[in-house]
């Protein structure tokens, strides 16, 4: 069940949302500070009721200096997951060293043999988000990460392939589904492990989906009905409440945002994560 949670807003034009997990871990906390402008005194959010806890909380700006870096300021970054180490080089196959080339600010694995740098960029998942009679298809994981978990249908972009390609094609091997991409709904980076994700609002051409090789179900949700205890990843579960909000307000807008999630914790444990969104229409 979902309920409507009021939250009062600030002069200074930030709104500050705390979720709270079923049964959650130790300091798993999921934050949301949005920087729509406030014209009101109060805004409202659709949360589910089982699940979430609001309250306000401040908002932190961190910079990485872009001085010299000593050792153990490399090794902190690399372990507090900044940055993925890279022990052989992609090259040569020789050993890397992790340091801040000549000429730039961020440490860089560094092939000891050929002088060759490795640079790693981020990685684009797209997905769709389904409308179909008010109601939203999603799907069960049958393979990890996640297993047992529901999600919309997303995975990893391909080369030779538009966002809004990748989108429909992964809907068709996670649901067997058919879709027309709409537009684009939501972009959420999340910088701790270099994803981007693209979802996009689709309808389906026909009413006809079932599980592919990665799901083990397919089902379409109404709105209150949304398994929010069983969320596969943070991403849906912001994905999914933006929806319901612009729903409940009239119409679905585009939403940018920023997902900083806290190293150090296991995948099978509940995480914690920051989010700073910059909402547009």
């Amino acid at each position: 069940m979902l309920k409507a949670i009021q939250i009062v807003g600030s002069s200074s034009g930030f709104v500050s949302y705390r979720y709270r997990f079923r049964n959650p871990q130790p300091n798993s906390a999921f934050s949301l500070i949005s920087r729509k402008p406030i014209f009101t005194t109060s805004e409202t959010l659709l949360l589910p009721a089982s699940q979430l806890h609001c309250h306000n909380s401040c908002f932190r700006d961190f910079r990485m200096s872009s001085t010299h870096s000593s050792s153990v300021e490399i090794q902190s970054t690399i372990l507090q997951g900044n940055i993925r180490k890279i022990n052989f080089c992609q090259f040569c196959g020789g050993p890397n060293k992790h340091e801040i080339p000549d000429g730039e600010e961020k440490v860089r694995a560094i092939c000891t043999r050929c002088g060759k740098i490795t640079y790693e960029n981020p990685k684009m998942v797209v997905g769709c988000l389904i409308e179909h009679d008010k109601k939203i298809l999603m799907c069960r994981r049958k393979i990890q990460p996640s297993s047992g978990l529901w999600t919309l249908p997303a995975g990893f972009m391909e080369i030779g392939e538009s966002a809004a390609e990748g989108a429909i094609r992964e809907t068709w091997e996670e649901a067997n589904a058919e879709v027309e991409v709409q537009s684009l709904f939501a972009q959420l980076d999340i910088p701790l492990i270099g994803q981007t994700y693209m979802i996009f609002l689709a309808k389906l051409k026909n009413p006809h989906f079932s599980p592919g090789p990665e799901s083990s179900e397919c089902q379409l949700f109404e709105l209150d009905d949304i398994p929010f205890d069983s969320l596969a990843f943070s991403s849906m579960l912001v994905t999914l409440n933006l929806y319901i909000e612009d729903i409940k307000v009239g119409r679905p807008k585009f939403h940018y945002g920023v997902i900083n999630k806290r190293p150090g914790t296991s995948p099978s444990e509940i995480r914690a994560y920051t989010l700073d969104f910059h909402m547009q229409s």
